[in-house]
This record gives structure tokens, sequence and C-alpha cells, in this order.
């Protein structure tokens, strides 16, 4: 009988599907099927290839409703939670590359030096092959689509395996490939846990794209390391935000509560812990318990927090608290449960000895710990084995800058929290153990590219550097090497360039 996942709605907790688990044969059928599809579709005009992107993003906003219906029965997150930051943050990321790719990945012209006299050089960005795109469940169809959408664009093909707790938004990611035309094999899915996982990348993928956890993401680079096979990990946060004394108060508490407990806190990029300037932390408690009293929970419209998606986050989510309360913080608000759905938790008087403020909670918690001046802040930030996302509040623009520069994360957000992950322009990754590499904008689509360098000799005869060596080269030579590299003036650097230009002619 064959192995099967089960697609349950964390709201109901409901099954909705069992889904057939891909067998080890499926697997390598499916990679062979990409290796061939790959090869034509890496010969399409960058142009012909955007085409089938603006397909799929005509589809998808077709579909809007049935595509928010999926993420739903998924992860049980409220429908503006999955509009918003699934199918919006998705469409913005399609488009992007949509209109960008060819001029992005076009030949690029470089200088070259006077030694390769009459030499021309460009760069030029080719497919990898085949990318493996292992995907989580807190955002099952922006964190599936995105990387694949891009590795596409880029000439490659992908095959997908998106988490075995949230199947269904894979299937649909499939079908809206299929309607949009996509040639068949350029983009495939598996379903099953890791060990699916660990079979892809036996397959030898010619990248990995991973998101989700951090010590996943060690299993998957060591797996990758026995075949020297590229790693993108998009990882694990613990995100600080800053907040000053001269900051818009009332603007922070709103933002450090829908940055900690949007997507019920589900979120890399959520904020975990939150540094307040000693003078205003009494006032912004206060204000953030006002803001937190009036969030409300449930998978409907007009609701902001869903359930916990995975049920074992519930457990990580009370051990940190109860951890954090026999060492001496305070919770404000009470431990309440109702099936999947967690309340809102407040803790203060929190430090780094406790997990709630060292290890990735993944939960809707709020962490405030007061700080004295700029030089603690910033240090408390950065004591962390993570750096993947943060934030800084401030009034002062040049405070708020100088602050964001000195942060080890990978991404800072002034004023305002979250949604940069989401500007198609701006590269996304982390530093420490957030991960490695970097998606979205520019560097984002050269990642699933490998960079070739070309340069052109216009030159006939014997060049300059060929056998056979002598005297008179050897003299050349440092005399070349005291003008490009010496202290010598222009009109000596101009006169000894027009001798070995010469010398140079006269070898040919």
């Amino acid at each position: 009988m064959d192995e099967t996942i089960e697609a349950v709605n964390p709201a109901t907790e409901q099954t909705i599907k069992k889904i057939k688990v891909s067998s080890p044969e499926e697997v390598s059928k499916k990679f062979r099927k990409a290796e061939k599809a790959q090869e034509k579709w890496k010969e399409l005009s960058v142009k012909k290839r955007c085409s089938y992107l603006r397909r799929m993003r005509e589809v998808i906003v077709a579909d809007m409703e049935g595509v928010v219906e999926t993420i739903k029965k998924d992860t049980g997150k409220p429908d503006t939670e999955a509009l918003m930051s699934d199918v919006f943050a998705t469409l913005s990321m399609i488009r992007y590359y949509e209109d960008n790719s060819e001029d992005l990945l076009k030949r690029e012209k470089r200088k070259t030096p006077m030694e390769y006299y009459k030499n021309k050089s460009y760069v030029e960005h080719d497919p990898l092959g085949v990318v493996a795109v292992i995907s989580p469940w807190n955002y099952p169809f922006q964190l599936s689509l995105v990387p694949s959408a891009t590795a596409l664009a880029a000439g490659n093909a992908v095959m997908l395996k998106p988490s075995e707790i949230t199947p269904l938004s894979g299937e649909k990611i499939k079908d809206i490939l299929d309607k949009a035309g996509f040639p068949e094999g350029v983009f495939q899915i598996v379903q099953g846990a890791g060990d699916v996982g660990e079979m892809m990348i036996e397959e030898g993928p010619d990248k990995i794209f991973f998101t989700g956890g951090t010590e996943t993401g060690k299993k998957v680079m060591e797996k990758a390391s026995e075949q020297l096979i590229p790693v993108e990990l998009e990882l694990g946060g613990k995100d600080p935000m800053i907040v000053f004394e001269d900051a818009d108060l009332e603007r922070a508490a709103k933002g450090a509560v829908y940055g900690s407990l949007a997507n019920s806190g589900q979120l890399c990029v959520s904020i975990e812990r939150i540094y307040v300037q000693e003078s205003i932390e009494r006032e912004f408690i206060k204000r953030s318990m006002d803001e937190v009293e009036e969030v409300s929970l449930g998978a409907s419209k007009g609701c902001e927090m869903g359930p916990m998606i995975r049920k074992g986050q519930i457990e990580i989510v009370k051990e940190h608290v109860e951890d954090a309360v026999e060492k001496g913080a305070d919770l404000l608000t009470q431990f309440r449960r109702e099936g999947r759905f967690l309340y809102p938790l407040v803790l203060t008087g929190v430090d780094h000895e406790m997990k709630v403020m060292k290890e990735e909670t993944f939960g809707p918690v709020i962490a405030i710990m007061p700080f004295r001046d700029e030089r603690e802040a910033v240090r408390l930030a950065n004591d962390s084995e993570y750096g993947l996302n943060s934030s800084v509040w401030s009034e002062n623009k040049e405070k708020a800058e100088r602050t964001a520069s000195k942060l080890e994360a990978g991404n800072c957000y002034i004023n305002d929290v979250v949604k940069n992950i989401g500007s198609p322009n701006l590269p996304f990754g982390g530093k420490k153990n957030s991960g490695i590499g970097r998606y979205h904008g520019p560097e984002g689509l050269e990642a699933f590219t490998e960079t070739k360098s070309v340069m052109i000799n216009g030159n006939d005869g014997v060049e300059v550097n060929w056998f056979p060596y002598s005297e008179k080269i050897y003299e050349d030579i440092k005399t070349l090497v005291r003008t490009k590299h010496g202290n010598v003036g222009f009109f000596k650097k101009l006169k000894n360039l027009l001798h070995l230009r010469k010398q140079m002619k006269s070898k040919k």
C-alpha cells in the first residue's frame, strides 16, 4: 500500500485529503525528466521565459480566491493574512522578475586592463540546470513559488518539495503552472517528509534552495556537501526591534504588536526581541498591551491571528514562556489556547539568560527588555546566534541609520517591521545561523545562474607574455610593474606606457 501524508486544516484540525508520498523511483524519474526539459527551456530567450511568468501571474490573479482558500486549508490563517503575505507578495516578486530578468541577465561589458591590449571582456549568466526547492509550512505559497519562479526565469528546471504539513499549496502551484502552459517537466513537485527531500538531493541537483529551521538547514548542507552541490539556506531568526526614546511611541507599539503576532509569530522575520529605552519602557508596555487586547483570533477575514500551523510548535512556545517566568520574567497575559489557537503572550523583565531571548520561539510572544543607551542597544541586538532581520525606531534619521549599520543582520527596517522582506528590489537573506545566500532583487536572480567571464583577443601574431622569454622581456615587465603599481609621475607613466605599447606591437 502506498504511503500517504495527511493535509490537515489547523483551524479545524480536520483531515482534508490524503496525498501519496513520492517513492524513490518517482523522484528519480521526475529528476531525469527535469534534466531533459531544462535542455530546451534554457534555449528559450529570457523574454520568452518571462512570458510564461506573466501567464502564471495572470492565472493566480484570475484564481485569487481559490489560491487563498487553498492556503487557508493548509495553514488555517485568516483570509487577509493569506492574501496579503502569501499571494500579494508572491505576485509582486513574479512581476519584478517578469519585468526585469531580460535586463538583469543580459551580457555585461567589462573593462579590460592595458596589458590586455586590443582585448574585449564581458560576463554572461548561464542557467545552473535543475534546482531543488525545499519549502516550509509557514508561508507555503510564497516561500515555494518565489524561489521557483526566480529559478525558472533564469533558465532552470525546478523540482519542488513542499512541507509535508502544507502539501495542498504545492499541488495548487503545480496546477497554476500547468494552466499557464509551462513545458512539461520544467516544473514538478514531489510530496513527503525529510526523507523525500533527501532522495531529491541524492539525485544531484545543480542547486538546493532550502527554507526552514537552522538545524534542518545544517543537515541539508551536510548532505549536499557529499556531491559539492551549492546550497542557499533561508533559516531561522531572532529578530530584534530597537525603540529609542525619540521614536513615535504609538506607531512603534502598533508595529511591535503586528511584527510579533503576524501569522501568530510563525514568521522568520517575526519580532522576537524588543529592546526599549529605559525612559519610555513603562509607556511602551502600556501602549503595547492596549494594542494586544484589540487583536482577534480566528480564520475569517476580520481576524488577525490564526492557529499554530504545526501543532508541536505550541509546546516550544510554552517551554520558552515557562522558562522565562521561572527565571524572573513577568507574564502580563495568561497562557490560553483553544485547539491550535494560542492567545498572545507578553513578557517583561526578560534577559539573555532566558530561552525566549536566545532560541527561535516562532510563536505569538512579545518579549520586552530595557536598554540604557545606543551602545547597549546595539550590543544586546547583536548578542544572538541569528542575524536575519531587524528594525530601528527613532525620529532621528542619522541615529537610526547609524544604528542600522551596526546591526549584525542581513536586513534592517527603520520605523517599520517585517514587510521589507516583500520588497522585490532588495536582496533578502541572513547572517550567522540565519542562513547563506540572498534571494529577491538582482542578487536573487543571479543566485540561480553560473557566472561566466569571456575575453576576446583582437591581436594577431605572438603575445608579449608568450615564449620565448628574454632579458628584454624581463626588463619590460619590470617597467610595467613600476608603471602600474609604483609611485610614478604622470608624464613618466605616459612615457612608459607608450614604450610598452611599442614593444607589444614589435613582437607581433
